[in-house]
């Protein structure tokens, strides 16, 4: 499990990663979000034979609407919780929904949801690469 803090945060930020990770989820503090895309985005290529985030934009037509929100709100740093309560769902319908997300875009994790999301321009972030 990958938890992805800042090392400035504070005790609330640390306690509600603690309580993401408890509950299986893979946090990652909505403030590095753009540090952690910035970063992929910048570097250069990695040759291997795993699959990138950018090679899965092909397949973002196999989504539904609710998938799409979903893989959305993952790319903006939110965690189970916050999107469940910000599309008014429950948080097992959201985990399911996520995970139908990571299987059809072919992804390992959350990280290369968020990726995908904010690289693809789901987030409404204008700073589309590819």
């Amino acid at each position: 499990m990958v938890v992805l803090l800042a090392k400035d945060g504070g005790a609330a930020e640390l306690l509600a990663a603690i309580r993401a990770a408890a509950a299986g989820e893979a946090p990652v503090a909505p403030r590095l979000v753009r540090r952690l895309i910035d970063s992929f985005v910048l570097a250069p290529p990695v040759t291997t034979s795993a699959e990138h985030p950018p090679a899965a934009a092909s397949r973002l037509g196999r989504l539904t609407t609710r998938e799409r929100e979903i893989l959305a709100s993952v790319g903006l740093g939110l965690t189970n919780a916050e999107i469940a309560a910000r599309l008014q769902l429950a948080e097992s319908t959201v985990k399911t929904h996520l995970g139908s997300v990571l299987r059809k875009l072919e992804l390992r994790d959350r990280v290369q949801a968020v990726i995908l999301a904010q690289t693809q321009g789901l987030t409404g972030d204008s700073r589309r690469t590819g």
